[in-house]
């Protein structure tokens, strides 16, 4: 499996941006997908979880009410829709599926990882 973020970029403090991660080389619709992220220094922490078919996402208390994950199997694409970003959420984003699709917010239970994708918000 092989996962590519895109859509990371530079917005200003109070804006919104999405990001996107698209799946090649497996069944995406039976993983559930996570993204992450991370800043220099510090160890990679949970931003959202989406359950396979998407009936059911998680979030981070810090982006609660702000961002929202969706997926669309069909185009094998999980989303992050970030809305009123803060400084504070200036990380590389990394979305990761976890093949036992059990709902996770921690690293190791996750399988593949994408590249990461830089989203920088200005003050």
């Amino acid at each position: 499996v092989q996962l590519q973020a895109s859509g990371g970029g530079l917005v200003q403090a109070g804006g919104s941006l999405s990001i996107s991660c698209t799946a090649s080389g497996g069944i995406f619709s039976s993983y559930g997908m996570g993204w992450f992220r991370q800043t220099a220094g510090k160890e990679r922490e949970f931003v959202s979880y989406i359950t396979r078919m998407g009936g059911s996402a998680y979030y981070a208390e810090s982006v609660k009410g702000r961002f929202t994950t969706s997926r669309d199997n069909a185009q094998n694409t999980v989303y992050l829709h970030m809305n009123r970003l803060k400084p504070e959420d200036t990380a590389v984003y990394y979305c990761a599926a976890n093949l036992d699709g059990i709902v996770s917010t921690r690293t190791p239970d996750f399988d593949y990882w994408g590249q990461g994708t830089l989203v920088t918000v200005s003050s």
